[in-house]
């Protein structure tokens, strides 16, 4: 069996209720990564933190020092996790992530997070562009409303989209209870 990873992308107080950028189904997002995040530590998974800050200071969202950009405590590292802090969509542009997969031997990824279509997705494509097998954990990620040229897509339509997109040419899309039944 090859060596797994979890990426948990952007599990941060941002995306709750009480943050600036709500998203739809986050609290049963971060509760299924929980349960994703406490099975890798039994099974010595390495998990990997990724943590979104906006570069400036005066951002409306992800503003750098604030509780917004903390880690939801739900799933927050523990000692010897690394926290990946990242300033763009794609958790491996300008960040050591493929480093730090590869210095713990690597293989594998499976991923859970937010948001579906923005950073879960980034960090698909590049994972599979970069040779590793993908999982992701489709009840274990959120993502919000989206509006096009007058047209809003529900939150759920466009969840549905990435992963079947995902399904169709990047890797494994599954429950989080299916995984966890392996």
């Amino acid at each position: 069996m090859k060596q797994r990873g979890l990426i948990v992308i952007d599990l941060q107080n941002e995306y709750l209720p009480t943050g600036n950028l709500p998203l739809s189904g986050i609290e049963a997002a971060a509760a299924n990564a929980a349960r994703v995040i406490a099975d890798a530590r039994a099974k010595n998974i390495p998990v990997f933190h990724i943590r979104h800050e906006a570069t400036a200071a005066d951002s409306p969202i992800f503003r750098p020092g604030t509780p917004a950009v903390d880690i939801q405590p739900a799933v927050a590292p523990v000692d010897g996790e690394p926290v990946i802090v990242k300033n763009h969509i794609n958790s491996f542009r300008e960040t050591d992530l493929r480093q730090q997969l590869d210095a713990r031997g690597v293989e594998e990824v499976i991923i859970v997070g937010a948001m579906s279509h923005m950073c879960v997705d980034a960090c698909v494509r590049a994972a599979a562009d970069m040779g590793y097998p993908v999982t992701v954990l489709h009840d274990a990620c959120a993502t919000l409303d989206l509006s096009f040229n007058g047209v809003t897509v529900p939150a759920a339509h466009v969840h549905a989209a990435l992963m079947a997109a995902f399904e169709f040419g990047y890797g494994t899309v599954t429950s989080t209870q299916a995984y966890l039944a392996v």
